[in-house]
C-alpha cells in the first residue's frame, strides 16, 4: 500500500469516524431491537429504564473506548479485566486499608493502572512480543497481584459520599458516574476529531511501515495507546467500585471480551485502521439495551451468553462481507 493510498483510507476512515456513517449498520440495528423490546415488554420504554441503561453501560463504556483505540493501531488487549481489578483493588488498599485520603487513592490506582497498560506497550514495540501474548501475560500478572493485595479478601469501608456519587442523580438524570462515562465519550470523539494524534491511530492500523516513513513514531504511539487503554480501564474501575461499594480482586472477569465485542460490533475493525468511537458508542448501546431487554424478558443467563456470542458471530461476518464487497 503506498503513502497516497493510505492517506485516502486514513481521510475515508475519518469521516466514518466522525459522520457515524461507518456504523449504519449497528445504529440500524440497535434501532430495530429497540422497536421489537418495545413490543415484546411493558417496560423497556421508559425514561427510569432508560437511566438504568445508562448506569449499567458505565464501566463497558470507558472500557471500549480505550479497547477501540488499541484495535485501530491494530491490536488488542486482553488484560483491561484484570488491570481493572488490580486498580480497584489499588483504591481499596490505599483508601481503606492505609487510610489515605480518596483523591491519592484514585490517582494511586490510576497510576498503577497506566504501568501495567505502559509495560505492555513496552514488551510489544521494543521486544516485539505478539499484543496478543503481551496482553495475556499481563493479564495473569495484573490477576495475581490484585489477588495477593489482601490474599484474595474483598475489601469494605469506603466514604459514604464515593457510593453516593453512583447512586444520587443530578438533575433527577444524570448521576456522577454516568457524566463521567459521557465525557470520556466526548473527549475521545473530540481527540479523533480535531489532534494528530487521533489521525495518527488511522494511519498505524493501516500501514506501520507507511506511518512510519511518514514521520509518525509508531513505538511511541503505541505504548501510549496501550498506557491510555489501561487508564481508562482504571478509571472505569473505580467507578465500579463506587457502584458496588466495595473492591474485590474477582472484579473484571471475561470484561475484556465485551469490550472486544462493542468495538467490533459498531464496526470498527478488528484488522485496524477503520472505524472510530461513534461507532463503538453504538455497539455499547447494543449490549446493554440487549442485556436489559433479555433480563426483562426473564432470558435465561446462560442462553444470554449464548444470543450476545451470536450477535458478535454476525458482526465480524458483515464486517468481512463488507470488506469482500468493497
Amino acid at each position: 500500500m503506498t503513502a497516497t493510498q493510505t492517506l485516502r483510507q486514513e481521510k475515508s476512515s475519518l469521516r466514518e469516524a466522525f459522520s457515524f456513517s461507518g456504523a449504519t449498520g449497528p445504529l440500524i440495528g440497535l434501532l430495530l431491537l429497540c422497536v421489537f423490546l418495545t413490543v415484546m415488554t411493558d417496560s423497556f420504554l421508559s425514561f427510569r429504564n432508560f437511566l438504568n441503561i445508562l448506569d449499567q453501560i458505565t464501566v463497558l463504556g470507558i472500557m471500549a473506548v480505550g479497547m477501540t483505540l488499541v484495535i485501530l493501531i491494530g491490536g488488542i488487549d486482553l488484560s483491561v479485566g484484570s488491570v481493572m481489578a488490580l486498580a480497584m483493588m489499588v483504591l481499596g488498599y490505599l483508601n481503606v486499608e492505609a487510610g489515605m485520603p480518596m483523591i491519592i487513592a484514585i490517582t494511586g490506582a490510576l497510576l498503577v493502572a497506566g504501568l501495567a497498560g505502559a509495560i505492555s506497550g513496552f514488551l510489544i514495540t521494543e521486544f516485539k512480543v505478539p499484543a496478543f501474548i503481551a496482553t495475556l501475560a499481563m493479564m495473569s500478572i495484573a490477576r495475581g497481584l490484585a489477588n495477593m493485595i489482601t490474599d484474595g479478601s474483598q475489601i469494605i469501608g469506603f466514604p459514604a459520599w464515593f457510593n453516593m456519587s453512583a447512586i444520587i442523580r443530578y438533575g433527577g438524570f444524570l448521576t456522577l458516574t454516568v457524566a463521567v462515562m459521557l465525557a470520556v465519550f466526548v473527549i475521545a470523539i473530540l481527540f479523533q476529531r480535531y489532534r494528530a494524534g487521533g489521525r495518527m491511530l488511522y494511519a498505524i492500523g493501516g500501514n506501520p511501515e507507511v506511518a512510519r516513513l511518514a514521520g509518525i513514531n509508531v513505538k511511541r504511539t503505541t505504548i501510549l495507546v496501550y498506557t491510555s487503554c489501561a487508564l481508562l480501564s482504571g478509571l472505569a474501575g473505580i467507578l465500579l467500585a463506587a457502584r458496588l461499594d466495595s473492591v474485590q480482586p474477582s472484579s473484571g472477569v471475561a470484561y475484556e471480551l465485551d469490550a472486544i465485542a462493542a468495538v467490533v460490533i459498531g464496526g470498527t475493525s478488528l484488522s485496524g485502521g477503520t472505524g472510530g468511537i461513534g461507532g463503538t458508542i453504538i455497539g455499547v448501546l447494543i449490549i446493554g439495551v440487549l442485556r436489559n431487554g433479555l433480563n426483562l424478558l426473564n432470558v435465561s443467563p446462560f442462553l444470554q451468553a449464548v444470543i450476545i456470542g451470536l450477535v458478535i458471530v454476525l458482526a465480524v461476518a458483515a464486517e468481512t462481507f463488507k470488506h469482500r464487497k468493497s
